[in-house]
C-alpha cells in the first residue's frame, strides 16, 4: 500500500503534523505535549486503518474490472450502503450490465450473420447447380429443339430468381443499416393497393382467383408510396401462392384515430400453427411453402413497415385461409 505515491505523501504530511504539534505543545506544557502526542498518534492510526480499508476496496474493484475485461459478467458488486464508494460500485455494476447485454447481442448478431450466410449460400447453390446441369445439356448437339427451348426457359427463370434474391437481400441490408430514406408523403390507400396488386394480376388470372378490394376511399396515411406498395405486394403474393384455383383474395382498408389499417385475407389452405410465429423470419419456409419460395418476401414486408412506424401480424387456421393485418400508426405531435 505504501508503494502508492499519494499515500506516502499523505502519511508524510501526518508525520510532519504529529512532530510539529507535539513539539509546540510540549514547549508550552509537557503534559499538554503528551496529550497532543497521544491524540495525534490515534489520528494517524485511525487514518491509516481507514486508508488501508479504502485501498483494499479499490483493489477489489480493480480485480473486478479485470475479470469483467476477461469476459466474466456474472459478478455483482452492488452495494446498498451510503457513501461515494457504494455509489461508484453501483455505477460500475450498471456499466457491467450494459457490457453484458452488448456482448450477448453481439453473439446473437454473429449467429444471425452465420445463419444468414448459410441460408443465402443454400438459396444460391440450388439454382446455380440447376443452371450448370442444363448448360452442360445444352452443349449436346443432338439435344432435341423442344428440350433446348425448355432448358433455355428454365435457365432464364433461375436467373430471374437469382436477380430477385440478390435485389431483395440488398434492400434488406440497406434497411438494416438505416441507409434508406423513407419518404414522408400523403399516401392514398386505394391508389397504393392498385399499384401493389398490378404485378400479380396475371398470376391471379392464371389461377382464376377473384380479387375484392373495399374500404373508405378517403383513407390516407403518411409514408412512402413505393416501399409501402412493395410491402403489400409481397403479402398478396403469399396469398396468391397459397390460394387454390378459383379461390378468393379480399382486401379491406380503413382508419382509426390511431392508425390506418389494411386487412388482406385469402380462403386458401391456411398456415400451420407451428409455422405461424415464424412466417416473418428471414429464410423461413413453412410446411406448405411454394417450391420456389425463398422465405424472404414477408420478412421484407415486415422490415419495410417497421421502418415506417407500422406493424404486421398474421392469423390463420389450417384449411380456413390466412388473414394479414397491416397497421401504420399516425404520428403524435
Amino acid at each position: 500500500m505504501l508503494r502508492n505515491k499519494e499515500l506516502r505523501f499523505y502519511f508524510a504530511s501526518l508525520f510532519a503534523v504529529l512532530v510539529t504539534g507535539t513539539v509546540i505543545s510540549y514547549s508550552i506544557d509537557p503534559r499538554a505535549g503528551l496529550v497532543a502526542l497521544i491524540a495525534l498518534l490515534l489520528t494517524v492510526v485511525i487514518s491509516g486503518l481507514f486508508s488501508y480499508w479504502r485501498y483494499r476496496q479499490i483493489g477489489k474493484l480493480s480485480n473486478y474490472l479485470k475479470r469483467i475485461t476477461g469476459g466474466d459478467y456474472s459478478l455483482d458488486i452492488r452495494d446498498n450502503a451510503e457513501g461515494e464508494l457504494s455509489i461508484l460500485k453501483n455505477e460500475i455494476f450498471k456499466v457491467t450490465v450494459t457490457l453484458r447485454e452488448q456482448a450477448e447481442q453481439l453473439k446473437k448478431d454473429k449467429r444471425f450473420l452465420a445463419d444468414s450466410i448459410s441460408d443465402i449460400s443454400h438459396q444460391l447453390k440450388t439454382p446455380i447447380t440447376s443452371m450448370r446441369v442444363m448448360t452442360e445439356l445444352l452443349g449436346d448437339e443432338n439435344l432435341p429443339r423442344e428440350k433446348r427451348a425448355e432448358f433455355t426457359q428454365n435457365i432464364r427463370s433461375q436467373l430471374e430468381r437469382l436477380q430477385w434474391l440478390v435485389t431483395s437481400l440488398l434492400k434488406l441490408s440497406r434497411m438494416d443499416a438505416g441507409t434508406i430514406e423513407f419518404r414522408k408523403e400523403t399516401v392514398d390507400v386505394r391508389s397504393m393497393l392498385t399499384k401493389a396488386v398490378e404485378p400479380l394480376l396475371i398470376p391471379m388470372e392464371i389461377k382464376n382467383q377473384a380479387l375484392e378490394i373495399s374500404g373508405d376511399e378517403r383513407t390516407r396515411f403518411t409514408g412512402d408510396l413505393n416501399w409501402s406498395a412493395e410491402a403489400v405486394t409481397n403479402v398478396i403474393k403469399n396469398c396468391v401462392e397459397h390460394t387454390p384455383q378459383g379461390g378468393k383474395i379480399s382486401i379491406q382498408f380503413g382508419e382509426t384515430p390511431i392508425h390506418t389499417w389494411i386487412a388482406i385475407q385469402d380462403n386458401g389452405e391456411g398456415i400451420h400453427p407451428d409455422d405461424l410465429p415464424h412466417i416473418f423470419d428471414r429464410f423461413y419456409r413453412g410446411r406448405k411453402s411454394h417450391k420456389d419460395s425463398i422465405g424472404i418476401g414477408l420478412a421484407m414486408s415486415k422490415s419495410i413497415l417497421l421502418n415506417q412506424g407500422g406493424a404486421i401480424e398474421a392469423n390463420s387456421e389450417p384449411g380456413r385461409g390466412a388473414l394479414f393485418t397491416i397497421k401504420i400508426y399516425k404520428s403524435i405531435v
